[in-house]
């Protein structure tokens, strides 16, 4: 029997889930379109607007770890040790991934809602190949090579960095840490001429920022602990898809929770949007190249995804509202591997890629 609690925590998710597909598909926001925009036209609007979710994002999650509420450390993403290797490359994987796809997970739920069928086909790979690298198949290698080698913490220093300058200046710099690196970003977005613009935009940026804020308050504030331990979470688009595919199959009890309920939110909620502005169209694949590309870009999203420790949102806004040591690094893969997907569309195949270097 599936308790009040977990009913809560799935609702609160798929509410959650809901607002942040609704505004991303009416503005038509997307992670590997602000990094494609960014690198090849040199246009950063979009950049901006996730800078902006991540310094509202940083404000509203560190104030919950001040006042008491939120401890990084029961997080997933605070740990005693960082698998760099697996941070790095699984990145890279990640962002070549969502360069052939056209988009990341999330952007590929937020697809899905509005009647794109190649989406549907990329959950389902997706999916599959997260859960082989993360229980199945493949996670001796994951373990055996890309977390053999972790870079790890004493165990009175977390993982993230207002912990780590704090015990080394022997200081707690945390608030003005997150006011400054969060005020910064915001700025970053709101005295760009062009954005002021774009209230849409705007609003979708601060949106999905109180979003981030809002998981982390849900699941704190609605634990049950006689229900059993329970993680604190926000959005995030890996592992949740993965358990989604596998409780509709097999599990569906397990269904009954936040980061499942945040993946249906999410695709209902940019169903609404495109509903409501007569924007929902049935898409599927124009021939077998187009397929193979995004059957290919699913499963390295799915692999890359796993060992990255989440997507452009998991780890971009929400390890980044903890200011965890993973979330550099994890960006910093997704970034260039996006950019080299980006060249290799262009080229046309790796073949081509390397012969043109050669």
């Amino acid at each position: 029997m599936v308790s009040a609690y977990a009913w809560s925590l799935a609702l609160a998710g798929f509410a959650i889930g809901g607002i942040a597909g609704f505004v991303t598909q009416r503005s038509r926001l997307c992670s590997f379109g602000a990094i494609e925009d960014a690198t090849v036209a040199g246009d950063t609007r979009r950049i901006r607007i996730f800078g902006l979710a991540l310094g509202i994002a940083i404000l509203f999650t560190q104030t919950l770890i001040v006042a008491g509420y939120l401890k990084p450390a029961s997080t997933n993403y605070i740990t005693s040790a960082i698998p760099w290797i697996g941070l790095l490359f699984g990145g890279l994987i990640f962002g070549l991934g969502m360069a052939l796809v056209g988009t990341c997970s999330f952007g590929s739920l937020v697809r899905l809602g509005s009647g794109d069928l190649r989406s549907l086909v990329v959950v389902l790979v997706f999916a599959a190949t997260a859960l082989a690298i993360l229980r199945g198949v493949l996670s001796g290698v994951r373990l055996s090579v890309f977390e053999a080698i972790p870079i790890r913490f004493a165990s009175e220093i977390s993982s993230d960095l207002p912990s780590v300058l704090g015990q080394a200046l022997h200081a707690d710099l945390r608030l003005p840490l997150s006011i400054a690196i969060g005020g910064l970003l915001i700025s970053f977005a709101a005295f760009h001429p062009r954005l002021r613009k774009s209230p849409r935009l705007l609003g979708a940026g601060v949106t999905l920022g109180l979003c981030i804020g809002l998981g982390w308050l849900a699941t704190t504030i609605l634990a049950d602990e006689f229900d059993g331990p329970s993680k604190p979470q926000s959005l995030t688009f890996v592992a949740p898809v993965g358990r989604a595919i596998f409780g509709a199959l097999l599990a569906p009890t397990t269904l009954i929770e936040f980061g499942v309920g945040s993946v249906l939110g999410v695709i209902a909620g940019s169903w609404l949007s495109a509903m409501r502005s007569n924007e929902f169209r049935w898409e599927a694949f124009d021939d077998q190249r187009e397929m193979r590309r995004h059957l290919g870009g699913a499963a390295l999203m799915g692999f890359g995804g796993i060992l990255a420790g989440g997507c452009t949102i998991g780890q971009g806004l929400t390890a980044g509202s903890l200011l965890a040591l993973s979330w550099p690094l994890a960006v910093a893969g997704m970034i260039v591997g996006a950019r080299l997907g980006i060249v290799v569309l262009f080229e046309g195949s790796f073949r081509e890629l390397v012969r043109r270097f050669l």
